[in-house]
C-alpha cells in the first residue's frame, strides 16, 4: 500500500469512526438510565438535550448537551491528531452529525444534530462557531424558540465560513472543504427541522421553558 493510499485508508477509517461515535445517543442513554423510558416516546419525541430538559430536568439536559457536543469535537480532534488532512477532518464532522441523526445503535432514530454540530464546528471553524453561538443565543433569547435559533444558525454558518474564507482567514486549500462541510451539516439540520419550520409558520411551535412534558408528539419539536 502506497503512502497516499495508506493516508486515504486512515482517513476513511477516521470518518467511519466519526459516524460510530456520533451514533452514541447520550440523550437516549441518560433518560433510559434515570427514568427507564425511551426519550423518543415522551415529550417532543426528539432525542436531544431540549427534550431531555422537558422530560428529566436541567441537570440531565446539561449532561446530554455537553456529551453530544463532546462527541462531535472528539471526532475532529482524532482526525487532527492523526494529521489525516483537511478532507477527512471536514468529513468526520459531517459523519458525526449524521451519526447523531441516524444512529446505527438505535435503529437510525436519533436527534436533530445541533449540539453535535456545535461541538464539531467549535474545533473545525472556531471563529465561525463562536459567531454562530452568539447568534443562536440572541435568537432564542428573543423569540424563545430553540428550533428557530437552530434553523437560523444552520443557514448562517456556511455563509459565515465562506465570508471568513474570502477575508483570508482560512488557507486557500482549506476554505472550500470547510465551507462545503458546514453547508452539508447545515443542510442536514434544516432537513431534520422541517416539522419545526411548519409549526413555526403555523404558530404552534412550543417555546423554551414550557417545563416537563409527558405526552409523545411524533415528529416533535427540538
Amino acid at each position: 500500500m502506497s503512502g497516499v493510499d495508506g493516508s486515504w485508508a486512515i482517513g476513511a477509517l477516521v470518518v467511519a469512526a466519526g459516524y460510530l461515535l456520533g451514533s452514541i445517543s447520550f440523550s437516549i442513554l441518560i433518560v433510559r438510565v434515570l427514568l427507564g423510558i425511551d426519550i423518543r416516546t415522551v415529550g417532543s419525541g426528539n432525542a436531544g438535550a431540549t427534550n431531555v430538559l422537558r422530560v428529566a430536568g436541567r441537570g440531565p439536559a446539561l449532561l446530554a448537551l455537553l456529551l453530544d457536543a463532546g462527541k462531535g469535537a472528539a471526532g475532529v480532534a482524532i482526525a487532527r491528531g492523526l494529521d489525516v488532512g483537511i478532507v477527512p477532518e471536514s468529513l468526520v464532522g459531517v459523519a458525526a452529525v449524521a451519526g447523531h441523526m441516524w444512529p446505527i445503535y438505535f435503529g437510525l432514530r436519533g436527534g436533530k444534530g445541533v449540539a453535535t454540530a456545535a461541538g464539531t464546528l467549535a474545533l473545525l471553524v472556531p471563529l465561525a462557531a463562536a459567531a454562530a453561538c452568539a447568534l443562536f443565543v440572541v435568537v432564542v433569547a428573543w423569540k424563545r424558540y430553540v428550533s428557530l435559533g437552530s434553523v437560523v444558525v444552520a443557514t448562517a454558518v456556511p455563509l459565515i465560513v465562506a465570508a471568513l474564507g474570502l477575508a483570508g482567514h482560512y488557507p486557500p486549500g482549506e476554505r472550500g472543504w470547510l465551507t462545503a462541510a458546514c453547508a452539508v451539516i447545515g443542510g442536514l439540520i434544516l432537513i431534520k427541522h422541517r416539522a419545526n419550520v411548519r409549526r413555526l409558520r403555523a404558530g404552534n411551535e412550543p417555546k423554551l421553558g414550557r417545563g416537563k412534558a409527558a405526552a409523545p408528539a411524533p415528529g416533535g419539536a427540538e
